[in-house]
């Protein structure tokens, strides 16, 4: 393999696709900026309280926009006290209105709703039926236009334009190499989002006020349906597997489907969809989702704990014990770090069980501690900027090397740290 093909090979990740950039409430979609990452809400959202709480979590999560579901009255007129509510809390976070059936009217009788969402959403599959779907989609649009807002078009395959299926199976049907109804489908959901964008343009709406969506649930399906929604069309693209599902399953399937569409530079913007445990922390998927991009080198969110998995030489549980509470720390802190600590979302911390493979992980982490493994001396090297630092030793081994991270971070990031004075140099 030549030099050229090697350096090819691992030039990973590949660049974003070009895409119109889109405003929404500040936060830049598409373009040159970095993949976003947003959450939904499952409050009532007529419950201001249990609304602004549940965003205000999110927000402070690292959702940078969050969608609220908008299906009545009285959801319509809780939204602007959300906004406000939120506001006096000090988080500025873009909300997105969830329209489906009445969106039109729920605009026009709350205009005061209207103006403190960032953005509407539309689902062309139940945006209206028969001769009133043309016209209540252009009464959204047009709303958009008079407050300035952009719009996602989301099509969803379980709520997918039934006429518009219809004749594009009728088509294929009478088609000498029939497509299989699951081509059919994909192409119907790509073909429902591409028309509505252009029917939105023919309105008025600008290109640089249009992201596009196309939920279906199942890894294979996603890959093809925005594979050919990125060939076909430069508006900026929402990726998410819509009914991704509980647990380990939601987060592989997610991560799975997403993760080779932007590694081929297609989306952004993400949402994980989980399904939550009843009472489950709702901030989950955006964890997930920052772990996500995060793992695959897009952004840096919070520092990176590296532990090793453990075998037969780590019957101790005290560094995972150790990696579990720093973990847990930097999670509690990253609120407050993010202004106190410019950089410090790039932090890596190593916590190793055993010699093996212990102190070469520990040198390559900013700070890094290789534990006792079984039988081994009961010492423990930690490591900082590759460079053996010190040995820790006895029952507060785990509290030392946390007080040393602490310290490292203050040095390294805190304000009047060497970081700052060489860049004040």
């Amino acid at each position: 393999m030549t030099a050229e093909a090697i350096s090819g090979y691992f030039s990973s990740p590949f660049p974003r696709r070009g895409s119109v950039g889109v405003d929404v409430g500040g936060v830049s979609v598409g373009g040159d900026a970095p993949v976003v990452v947003q959450s939904m809400t499952n409050t009532d959202t007529a419950d201001v309280d249990a609304t602004v709480a549940q965003v205000a979590a999110l927000h402070r999560a690292g959702s940078e926009i969050v969608r609220v579901t908008v299906d009545r009255d009285e959801a319509a007129a809780a939204v602007p006290r959300i906004r406000e509510r939120l506001e006096r809390l000090g988080h500025d976070v873009p909300l997105v209105g969830d329209f489906h059936y009445i969106g039109h009217k729920l605009l026009a009788d709350h205009p005061a709703c209207a103006e403190a969402l960032a953005k509407y959403r539309i689902n062309p599959g139940n945006v209206g039926f028969k001769e009133k779907r043309d016209r209540q989609f252009a009464a959204i649009v047009e709303t958009a236009i008079r407050y300035d807002k952009p719009v996602r078009i989301g099509v969803n395959w379980g709520s997918l334009d039934q006429e518009l299926l219809t004749r594009l199976m009728d088509e294929n049907q009478a088609n000498g190499s029939p497509l299989t109804a699951q081509e059919v489908t994909r192409e119907a959901i790509v073909q429902s989002a591409l028309l509505s964008a252009e029917l939105a343009e023919e309105i008025g709406l600008p290109r640089s006020r249009i992201i596009l969506s196309a939920k279906v649930s199942q890894v294979q399906d996603l890959v093809a349906v925005y594979t050919e929604l990125a060939k076909r069309s430069d508006h900026a693209l929402h990726l998410g597997l819509t009914e991704a599902g509980m647990g380990t399953k939601g987060i592989v399937a997610s991560s799975a489907a997403m993760g080779i569409l932007l590694q081929q530079g297609i989306g952004d913007t993400i949402r994980i969809s989980l399904t939550p445990e009843p009472g489950g922390d709702r901030t989950r998927e955006v964890r997930v989702a920052q772990e996500l991009l995060q793992t695959m080198g897009f952004r840096q969110f919070v520092p990176v704990v590296a532990a090793c998995p453990g075998c037969g030489r780590t019957t101790s549980t005290v560094f995972q014990e150790l990696a579990q509470k720093i973990e847990a720390d930097i999670r509690r802190n990253m609120p407050v770090w993010r202004g106190k600590y410019p950089g410090v979302e790039a932090l890596q911390v190593a916590v190793m069980g055993c010699i093996v493979n212990g102190p070469g992980e520990s040198k390559h982490a900013d700070i890094g501690i290789s534990l006792p493994g079984t039988g081994e001396t009961p010492a423990a090297p930690v490591f900082i900027d590759g460079k053996k630092a010190a040995t820790l030793r006895g029952p507060t081994i785990a509290a030392d090397f946390e007080k040393m991270v602490a310290d490292y971070i203050e040095r390294r990031f805190g304000r009047g740290s060497t970081v700052d004075k060489e860049a004040a140099e």
